[in-house]
């Protein structure tokens, strides 16, 4: 997946896909300077140059086949990347060939690592950081998961924490607390075929939660702690994010699709009456005037009197706000459960297109008992006025993540001594077959 990263950098183009449960947004980007050798000051790994990009085709299409924000129906899912893809690069007019995806779902789990070595010289070189990070304890996460994200959070050089990068310092101890997320491996697979099915080569992957948070949050909440809340539609994903770096992530499996739902079992319309009944008259806070405003439900079954219904908007908010009640619960358990009270700076972001509901952001700071402020993504050079909303918030996060990968700062070559026997044995049998 590295090597195809690579080689899209060194092509110029590539598409960032976020696979939602209630939209499929694609972007292409183009880099500045791409295939250039990086610089020695320009980052920490070989892949840090911290690449310009401009977006230059975007296109996003009704999701199909997701549910929850893993995929379901394989064929369904294909068609809608295809068509959204499609139409980002007439857009661009340029044929894209690698794609760096996201998704929402998968149950993750967070992790936090130590590792502590003795530093062979004076001076911190690449291979004691390597060191230090293969020194980590794995857990024993269970069959059937893989690692998403695997960061170092922070480093300490003998009794001195809270150092972002050692190198070049001098000391005797060196020791790491490492933030590792690992995820359901069955949905990974799944997105990963059903990007190769679509003749696309998957060039990265990254999780919905860590990547709404770098597009979302200032500097100054990043540093001081602040959780992220992605508001989907099928799945609401959670990020707490401290010193720059994720620390935490969750995602809570009901979003903005569960309240169109619940709309529509209560007024017995279709799905697209409800979710536009949502968008143009929903809210979770009523006031007076709501029970003497009546709304139109509207319908096509042919029968008069069903189609003339009407419903107040105090009844509406009846409907909507115990399901968003409800999520907001959810997503208080995972805060509780996370620790977030024992941050210094204890900030939440509403973020995602569910979020967008007024009177939320009231009703999640009581329920939540902190400070709550909407977010909306960074602009990037180039995005669509159309796609500078909340509910572009992971795509443009994986804009981000493709021009500057944390993964990758910090991916030295492991040390000899650290490397399985039986992986150098295949590694001396292919070349024995193969010359």
């Amino acid at each position: 997946m590295r090597n195809m990263r690579k080689a899209a950098m060194q092509r110029g183009v590539v598409a960032v896909l976020d696979v939602g449960s209630s939209k499929i947004a694609c972007l292409v980007l183009r880099f500045d300077g791409a295939g250039r050798k990086a610089m020695p000051g320009d980052g920490v790994g070989s892949l840090a140059g911290q690449a310009g990009f401009r977006v230059i085709g975007a296109a996003t299409t009704r999701s199909r086949g997701v549910r929850f924000g893993e995929v379901e129906s394989m064929p369904e899912t294909e068609r809608a990347i295809r068509t959204a893809l499609q139409a980002a690069q007439k857009m661009a007019k340029v044929r894209v060939d690698h794609v760096i995806a996201c998704f929402a779902g998968a149950g993750p789990r967070s992790y936090g690592l130590t590792g502590r070595v003795d530093i062979e010289g004076q001076l911190v070189s690449d291979q004691d950081v390597s060191r230090v990070l293969a020194a980590c304890d794995m857990p024993d996460y269970g069959e059937g998961r893989e690692v998403l994200h695997a960061q170092p959070v922070n480093f300490a050089l003998d009794n001195r924490s809270g150092l972002s990068d050692p190198r070049g310092q001098i000391g005797s101890s060196l020791a790491t607390d490492l933030h590792m997320l690992t995820v359901d491996a069955a949905a990974v697979q799944n997105l990963a075929h059903c990007v190769k099915r679509c003749d696309l080569e998957l060039a990265g992957i990254a999780s919905s939660a860590y990547v709404t948070g770098i597009s979302c949050l200032v500097e100054d909440e990043q540093e001081l702690g602040a959780a992220c809340i992605d508001m989907g539609g099928g799945a609401t994903s959670l990020s707490i994010f401290m010193k720059k770096h994720m620390i935490y992530a969750d995602t809570v499996r009901m979003g903005g699709d569960h309240v169109t739902s619940d709309i529509s079992m209560a007024l017995q319309i279709p799905m697209a009456n409800a979710e536009r009944l949502k968008t143009f008259y929903g809210g979770v806070v009523a006031t007076g005037m709501d029970d003497r405003e009546r709304i139109e439900i509207g319908g096509e079954t042919g029968d008069y009197e069903k189609d003339r219904r009407t419903v107040t908007r105090a009844e509406l908010i009846g409907i909507m706000r115990p399901r968003v009640e409800e999520v907001l619960e959810e997503v208080r358990y995972c805060l509780d459960a996370a620790g977030f009270e024992h941050l210094p700076n204890q900030q939440i972001v509403l973020t995602g297109g569910a979020s967008q509901i007024p009177g939320l952001d009231g009703l999640a700071s009581r329920i939540l008992g902190q400070q709550v402020r909407l977010g909306r993504p960074l602009r990037v050079h180039g995005l669509p006025q159309a796609a500078t909303g909340p509910g572009f918030a992971s795509a443009v996060g994986m804009c981000l993540f493709a021009a500057h990968p944390q993964d990758e700062w910090w991916d030295f070559d492991l040390p000899l001594d650290r490397y399985p026997a039986r992986s150098l044995k295949r590694a001396v049998r292919w070349f024995k077959d193969n010359w």
